[in-house]
């Protein structure tokens, strides 16, 4: 942590100038404008402030400066993260693989012609992607995906269906991991592809949510045809190309969503001064505050963890089993601070209201935040799937025994 510390000490006039230019630009009525949009709403003003954010060189400060990027230190970002989070500006959610998982795969495997293709439309604001990884019966074990792409001269014929694809419904295009020699053990046989989701024989079906919400996606592929041109790194090598993605982040996105977990606290204090129907003030009851104790020690525990992986990441380390350890720390916490709100606020917070698209984890609409809090157990890699993680690369146990 002190490593971190020493760098960003550096930083307080890069600090102060981010604090002055959202003080400047954020609008201050977005949280009425969201609250309770709709979709295409939500995706228009998305578009929108992810092009105010590149004027300054802050929606992309992590890509280089020759593809349009700001070529930001990892320091700078911490900050630049930090800054956003505090501020409670919307989240660049539509944005994510385009930002993210995009760049650091093209950049590292792709061709110079897919490069100039897509990298200079995403920083237009013209690109938005989704991930076709997960597949019904290849969650917790992504090499056993069945999805099956032949190759036929110029072109690949793709058949099979993915699952669990954030946005796939508003995105044009798609990360997609494919099966090209079945005879080859399972890592081996997977080619890595863009996708363009308007493809003949692609169709989409959002997966409803308890929220009523459909973030996720089902993608079906029934004879899809995706050029050679599309693949990216060597055929039968895309699982090496998956690590690039999957890599790609190195941590930003969770000290984002820590930053906004203790602002969101700020919530839980003011919903518990509230009196109840019956008059009492929920910070009253010893129940209510030994919770809200440990809910606050927790997201400081979560902020130490953040601080020590991106320590490791300013020392050139590599990354071990932490960023699995954080996603299920997190993910666990979301779930017991939302939960909490839900207990607070009794049965106002159950009654429907406006959902603010684009906010934080946290918006103080605890029923909703608490469902959508289990979401977060499935995305970016189950719990199941981090505990497999941490208990056989991080504490050397067993593997778990592969199905029949």
């Amino acid at each position: 942590m002190s490593n971190v510390l020493a760098e960003l000490s550096a930083l307080e006039p890069f600090r102060a100038q981010v604090r002055e230019w959202l003080a400047d630009n954020l609008p201050a009525d977005w949280r009425e404008r969201m609250t309770g949009a709709d979709e295409a709403d939500h995706v228009v003003f998305q578009k929108a402030w992810f092009r105010k954010l590149m004027e300054p060189g802050y929606a992309a400060p992590h890509w280089p400066v020759e593809w349009g990027g700001s070529g930001m230190s990892f320091a700078q970002q911490i900050v630049l993260y930090e800054e956003i989070a505090r501020a409670g500006a919307p989240r660049l959610i539509l944005y994510f693989i385009a930002l993210h998982h995009v760049p650091g795969t093209l950049l590292h495997w792709g061709t110079e012609e897919q490069r100039q293709r897509h990298l200079p439309a995403i920083l237009a604001g013209d690109e938005i992607w989704c991930q076709g990884f997960s597949e019904p019966n290849a969650g917790s074990d992504l090499a056993s995906l069945r999805t099956r792409a032949e190759r036929r001269g110029d072109h690949f014929v793709v058949n099979g269906q993915k699952t669990w694809s954030s946005n796939a419904h508003l995105a044009r295009y798609c990360l997609l991991l494919a099966r090209t020699d079945p005879t080859a053990a399972k890592a081996r046989g997977i080619s890595y592809f863009i996708l363009d989701l308007q493809t003949p024989g692609v169709t989409l079906r959002p997966i409803k949510q308890m929220t009523g919400a459909s973030h996720f996606n089902e993608i079906f592929l029934d004879d899809v045809v995706i050029p050679a041109e599309n693949l990216i790194g060597p055929e039968h090598g895309g699982w090496a190309v998956a690590q690039s993605t999957l890599s790609s982040e190195r941590g930003l996105s969770v000290l984002e969503l820590a930053e906004r977990m203790r602002e969101g606290f700020k919530l839980l204090i003011a919903a518990a001064k509230v009196p109840t129907r019956a008059g009492r003030l929920p910070l009253e009851d010893d129940e209510i505050r030994r919770r809200m104790v440990d809910v606050r020690t927790r997201i400081e525990a979560l902020r130490l963890l953040v601080n020590n992986q991106l320590s490791a990441v300013l020392k050139g380390e590599a990354a071990g089993v932490e960023p699995s350890m954080i996603k299920l720390y997190y993910s666990d916490l979301l779930r017991d601070f939302t939960e909490l709100g839900v207990s607070i606020g009794g049965i106002e917070a159950q009654f429907l209201q406006g959902v603010l698209m684009g906010g934080a984890n946290e918006t103080g609409y605890w029923m909703q935040d608490y469902l959508y809090s289990w979401a977060w157990t499935i995305s970016g890699g189950s719990s199941e799937i981090q505990r497999n993680i941490i208990a056989e690369r991080g504490l050397k146990l067993p593997r778990e025994p592969q199905a029949a």
